[in-house]
């Protein structure tokens, strides 16, 4: 219960902070605690980078690290909610799920879906996260990044999920070239047996992709690549659905 109040009270000491710098006799007042324990409290928060004292001050203000975390959160929800309506849409012109993930390191990393209205669905990936060579938003974000930042990538060891993940750098930068003059990219079977999926990339103002929207269900019901009718369509609605968001985006700057 001690660590509990510790964290109550830290994050009351933060609220304080957020209306701009102030002392410690300041903070005390605005939380009711006594001053000790707010000079406590703040010690251990700038230890944290959380919290950081003005250079020749007294005065205390939120910390860079705190200020990044931020400014890494912020991005994601307003693309969330710029997305939400294409996912809906995908969900309901398609039948399979939709979803949106972002580029993490190597990863890309689900941020939303909108389930299948299909009564047989695939499970929800929200929050999980995967390396770029077995998924169809992995293999889009590669094709918007530089040449280099493509061989750092493939110059790792590339794991195998099933016995049709793709790990051969070769193969795979053909793969992330067929993207880069189609729009799109497909996986079958690569992550998971049974499971299959399309995406396109969001582009950001410096081209790069900021994240990809993708249609995916079971591999039984779900149109091939090359398949003329079906593949082809649901292609063209997932690269419209990208192309809107990324005008989205633009036009809220």
């Amino acid at each position: 219960m001690s660590r509990v109040q510790s964290i109550e009270r830290a994050f009351a000491v933060l609220s304080a902070l957020g209306d701009g710098p102030l002392g410690v006799t300041v903070v005390a007042e605005r939380v009711r605690l006594p001053k000790s324990t707010v000079a406590r409290l703040l010690a251990a928060l700038v230890a944290e980078g959380a919290v950081e004292q003005l250079p020749g001050g007294t005065d205390y203000r939120i910390g860079e690290r705190l200020v990044g975390l931020a400014a890494g959160v912020q991005p994601t929800r307003s693309l969330v909610a710029i997305t939400r309506p294409q996912l809906v849409d995908l969900a309901l012109l398609t039948g399979e799920a939709a979803g949106l993930s972002i580029p993490d390191g190597f990863t890309v990393h689900y941020v939303d879906q909108e389930d299948s209205p299909n009564p047989v669905a695939v499970r929800d990936w929200t929050g999980v996260r995967l390396p770029f060579h077995v998924t169809s938003a992995g293999l889009v974000i590669l094709a918007h990044c530089r040449n280099a930042e493509v061989e750092r990538f493939l110059a790792q060891p590339l794991e195998r999920f099933t016995a049709l993940t793709v790990t051969d750098p070769a193969v795979l930068r053909e793969r992330i070239r067929r993207a880069r003059v189609d729009g799109f990219a497909w996986t079958r079977d690569e992550f998971a047996e049974g499971i299959s999926s399309v995406a396109a990339a969001i582009a950001g103002p410096d081209g790069e992709a900021i994240g990809a929207i993708h249609v995916h269900g079971p591999s039984y019901r779900f149109p091939a690549a090359d398949d003329p009718g079906g593949g082809q369509a649901v292609a063209d609605a997932v690269v419209a659905a990208a192309a809107r968001i990324t005008a989205s985006l633009r036009r809220a700057g």
